[in-house]
């Protein structure tokens, strides 16, 4: 079965917000200007600063979540097959990755805190649940500097989605549990080999997925008086105390400008002897609007983002399966058409960079000034991060609330055991009665869209303000940006419009 697509008056109704957004972009730009995006202040009193300070909650947090990971994993392994009825595929693909999304929101990297992969590997590696681990625990080598970047987590990810899309990982129990342990694995490795978590800073896929995303939030970690950490000299944020660890992806409160690294861990808030960390309150999209800084494998990671989501939601499409099957014939393929789906994929991918790499190159050709390719490259690619995080949330939102039906009949019955496949019957029961109506949907889905599409825009503007020695000649080269912005928008409203086929 097929959900059903955004209705036509929903997009056009869309169509004509956008236009007035572009058109109120069009005011001419102001050469360096700071675009900041206003004020923000921290925190530190009543429940945010109880949360941060109290260790034991945070553990309580991290024992519970590695509890429900260790379900799903006995789930996937020993439960039933169908991957409606177990817990492991339902949690996982459905609820999960939808949510863990979705918080980076309203409670930016929060998920890193509490990720069983990490609490598991950290509890095998250093054998105790909480203070600091012992220097012999871990061989605490450097990682390697060809690997000090995201280019392995992008690479993760590039694997994970050919795993979930054409091996059909989403749909079977058993491999979503295999897939849960590798990360694990990984992450224990990592841990007993590299110093500090260098897992956490360059190889999880979907640590650096939130990473990226979470400079749209408007919670941070941050100094409350940043004279306090300017004249601090033991850095207790960056080495750590007796009893807390060290930063973990190695950072420096008093130097922190971007969250993209940043776990919310809380040991720099624990470790501060002047109590000097806090959550900061921030404008939407302060960060990557003019605060974070650029660099060329984050520019990648954020273009990467932005053609998988994209080619994720192509596969949903009914006709995508009949595109597989001419391309297997055309070239002689069969089977599980692994090698059809693998040269889809590479298309769909190069498609999205192509067209940013040419961006980039009339941008600069337009701008005519004497800036290397690779800045504007990095500069411009946080447009990129708000186009793909809007379409990820329209497009899961429909799994999410036509998928979850009987949730709480498979957390109740977790294995599986005695299920059968949903009949036709319950599957069309599924369709016909969502989670949120229709029109919640299409409205959520709607504003989606135009956030995306209003912060890309506002992103393209203050970067090339940035960039541009003089306000006519940013005015004249930012319009292949706000171009790239509107195809990518647009082909976005196109892949919510159609029908999509359900998971499971």
């Amino acid at each position: 079965m097929v959900h059903p697509g955004l209705p036509v008056e929903w997009v056009l109704a869309i169509l004509l917000l956008m236009a007035g957004l572009l058109a109120a972009s069009l005011r001419p730009l102001v050469s360096g200007a700071a675009g900041s995006g206003g004020m923000a202040f921290p925190l530190y009193r009543g429940v945010f600063s109880w949360l941060l300070h109290h260790k034991w909650i945070l553990l309580s947090l991290r024992i519970v979540m590695a509890a429900i990971f260790l379900l799903v994993i006995v789930a996937g392994l020993f439960g039933t097959p169908v991957p409606e009825r177990n817990l492991a595929t339902m949690l996982t693909w459905t609820i999960w990755w939808s949510a863990v999304v979705i918080s980076v929101f309203f409670i930016g990297t929060a998920w890193c805190a509490v990720c069983p992969w990490d609490s598991i590997a950290g509890w095998l590696v250093r054998r105790r649940l909480w203070r600091r681990g012992s220097a012999s625990s871990s061989l605490g080598l450097r990682v390697p500097r060809s690997l000090r970047n995201i280019w392995p987590a992008l690479w993760m990810f590039i694997g994970l989605t050919w795993l979930e899309l054409g091996i059909g990982v989403t749909v079977s129990p058993y491999a979503t549990a295999l897939l849960a342990l590798l990360m694990v694995v990984l992450a224990t490795i990592s841990l007993a080999v590299y110093e500090r978590k260098a897992f956490c800073r360059y190889f999880c896929a979907v640590g650096r997925t939130l990473g990226a995303y979470t400079g749209m939030s408007p919670l941070a970690l941050r100094p409350i008086d940043q004279t306090t950490c300017n004249n601090c000299k033991t850095l207790e944020c960056f080495h750590g105390t007796a009893d807390i660890e060290p930063c973990p992806t190695h950072l420096v409160m008093g130097s922190l400008s971007q969250s993209t690294y940043c776990t919310s861990c809380g040991a720099c808030v624990q470790s501060c002897p002047h109590q000097n960390v806090a959550w900061q309150v921030r404008p939407v999209g302060s960060e990557i609007v003019a605060a974070a800084r650029p660099h060329r494998d984050e520019a990648w990671f954020a273009l990467g983002l932005l053609a998988l989501t994209l080619f994720h939601g192509f596969t949903m499409m009914p006709y995508w399966e009949g595109i597989m099957s001419r391309l297997a014939m055309a070239i002689g393929d069969s089977g599980r058409l692994l090698t059809s789906f693998t040269l889809g994929m590479i298309v769909s991918i190069l498609l999205i960079v192509g067209l940013y790499v040419a961006t980039v190159w009339l941008v600069r050709r337009l701008a005519r000034i004497d800036v290397e390719y690779w800045r504007v490259f990095a500069a411009l690619a946080f447009i990129n991060l708000p186009l793909a995080f809007s379409f990820h949330l329209a497009h899961n939102l429909n799994h999410l609330v036509r998928e979850a039906h009987g949730f709480w009949s498979v957390v109740a019955n977790p294995l599986g055991e005695g299920t059968l496949p949903l009949s036709m019957g319950e599957l069309h029961m599924r369709h016909m009665n969502p989670l949120l109506s229709g029109d919640v949907v299409a409205t959520l889905q709607s504003l989606l869209v135009l956030f995306g599409f209003w912060l890309a825009l506002r992103i393209a503007r203050v970067r090339m303000a940035r960039l541009c020695d003089d306000g006519r000649s940013a005015t004249l080269a930012v319009i292949p940006a706000w171009a790239f912005i509107l195809v990518v928008s647009l082909s976005s409203l196109w892949l919510l419009m159609q029908p999509m086929v359900m998971r499971m």
